[in-house]
């Protein structure tokens, strides 16, 4: 699952023109900083981008999580440059990291929840250094496709400390089981990163599907969904809102009747920006 064509080429656009810093951040400061490709693990893949705004504060600066899809087999943080780019515009005050985790490769290597348990990494790595960077605990953890399922799976069940406050949703898996039985193209991405058939393993299903781990206490969660998307259909974004309200957690949709798997228009991006940056607005404290 992957951002298409249109967003690789402006990705490439904006990542041509970004002078890398592989430094860590300097401690003790409050200049705007960034720090590409800082190690939160051993493998090469286990690496993030750091964006710390100018003026921040361990008690109002929040941070942004962006985790990138394709399939959790493919992919890789630099797409995600034009969302974190376009975001960091409409939200000034906000940290941004942008993360990279290992990939499942030949249904046999860095299978399930090696994905889940990268991004936990990565996000842990950065708060217990948030004395350092100068930023707060609390974040919103934002993703594209099967990034999205590796945000939400962080935001609904692996944040035992209550730091996320907001979820992004761009047209994420949300429930694997659904997802198997739709078809022949959903059960070679799920094999490929699982190594089981569902019917193998129904249980690593479940437990990697968001909708099983919302509560009362869930983050307020927006999901942006295509109508035609033909690998995340809007089913499993209508699952997601349905136990979201279920459980009366805040909640809201962005639907784009003529949007795929995200081969949308510069416009619907930007509109889809503009929404995100409302709901922040109003439901993060």
């Amino acid at each position: 699952m992957k951002i298409y064509l249109l967003i690789s080429c402006i990705v490439l656009l904006f990542f041509s023109c970004t002078k890398e810093n592989n430094n860590p951040p300097a401690t003790g400061t409050t200049q705007a900083q960034v720090a590409m490709d800082i190690s939160y693990g051993l493998d090469p893949k286990q690496k993030t981008d750091i964006y710390l705004p100018e003026g921040r504060t361990e008690t109002n600066t929040k941070t942004v999580v962006v985790i990138h899809g394709g399939g959790w087999t493919g992919g890789d943080k630099s797409e995600m440059n034009f969302i974190v780019d376009s975001l960091k515009k409409r939200l000034p005050g906000y940290a941004f990291i942008n993360v990279n985790y290992r990939l499942a490769s030949n249904n046999t290597t860095n299978l399930f929840p090696t994905q889940e348990n990268d991004v936990k990494a990565a996000i842990d790595f950065y708060l217990s250094r948030s004395s350092d960077y100068k930023v707060s605990k609390d974040v919103v953890v934002a993703g594209a496709s099967a990034g999205a399922h590796l945000a939400m799976m962080y935001g609904y069940k692996d944040d035992a400390d209550r730091h996320v406050k907001a979820v992004i949703d761009y047209f994420g898996p949300t429930d694997l089981v659904a997802l198997w039985n739709i078809g022949p193209a959903q059960q070679l991405i799920l094999f490929a990163v699982t190594g089981k058939l569902y019917d193998q393993d129904p249980v690593l299903y479940s437990e990697s599907s968001p909708v099983n781990f919302i509560t009362a206490q869930t983050p307020p969660t927006i999901a942006i969904q295509g109508g035609i998307d033909p690998l995340v259909p809007p089913a499993q974004a209508a699952v997601l809102l349905a136990r979201l309200q279920e459980k009366n957690v805040i909640n809201q949709l962005a639907y784009y009747p003529a949007g795929g798997h995200g081969d949308w228009s510069l416009s619907v991006y930007g509109d889809s920006f503009e929404k995100i940056q409302a709901f922040i607005t109003a439901n993060v404290r």
